[in-house]
């Protein structure tokens, strides 16, 4: 069976896996790194939601195969040791919420917008199609909104 090396939130990995093994199923399987949520796996519901190299991406629709010498951040690698990064500071204070199950995805797309545009617009908020079950839309565009006056 082949091996990839990737990074994931900052350290180094090698996993042994079929090429075309999702990457959700590397980092919740082989890795423990359970953030991202199962969802769909056909990249609909983007509960999965990491960042490869910086950029928004679905694990469950991206093969081990493609993160090979890549850096892969989930939303355990987002926090600087204790400090949350201002979105998950602002996820808190605006009570986003309920169940829980698609916030880490959530979270991680909110970032991905805000690295792109410090003062997104109501339509590029609107442009993350990350779905909640919860209907929790309107506390998340004011956590992007309350985070992004903080960065």
């Amino acid at each position: 069976m082949p091996s990839y090396s990737f990074t994931v939130n900052g350290r180094s990995v090698t996993v042994d896996a079929p090429a075309d093994l999702p990457t959700l199923w590397a980092l919740r399987d082989k890795l423990g790194v359970t953030g991202p949520k199962y969802g769909c796996g056909i990249d609909v519901c983007k509960a999965c939601t990491s960042h490869l190299d910086g950029e928004a991406f679905n694990p469950c629709v991206t093969p081990v195969s493609e993160v090979e010498g890549r850096d892969v951040t989930t939303i355990e690698g987002l926090a600087d040791g204790d400090e949350l990064h201002p979105v998950q500071e602002a996820w808190l204070e605006q009570d986003v919420a309920q169940c829980g199950y698609c916030q880490p995805g959530q979270i991680m797309a909110a970032v991905a917008l805000l690295n792109r545009t410090a003062d997104p617009t109501d339509a590029e908020i609107d442009e993350i199609e990350n779905v909640c079950r919860c209907g929790t839309y309107f506390r998340i565009r004011e956590a992007i909104k309350s985070a992004a006056a903080k960065m």
